[in-house]
């Protein structure tokens, strides 16, 4: 799977990713916030600590993290049978 190198805040629960393959763009997080552990977004200051951790998840502080995959498909469009490879699926 293609790894995340850089994500920023983008303002209104937004973040700007991109990945190793060149992807960017922004992603829309706002249906979380507010929702179970995203209250902490609500605290001043928290969701602009967003950074990529040391093994590829979008973190914020407080053990609070989203998984890349799910944030590369969502931003890309793409099925996860069009990223994903595995034993019977060869890497295209």
């Amino acid at each position: 799977m293609v790894r995340p190198v850089e994500v920023r805040p983008a303002g209104s629960y937004r973040i700007w990713l991109r990945y190793a393959d060149g992807t960017e763009g922004e992603v829309d997080l706002s249906h979380l916030a507010g929702r179970g552990v995203f209250a902490a977004w609500d605290e001043e200051g928290v969701f602009d600590r967003v950074k990529v951790g040391a093994h590829g998840a979008i973190e914020w502080p407080s053990d609070l993290d989203l998984c890349p995959d799910a944030l590369y498909l969502r931003l890309t469009g793409k099925q996860p049978h069009e990223v994903f490879t595995g034993p019977d699926r060869p890497n295209a």
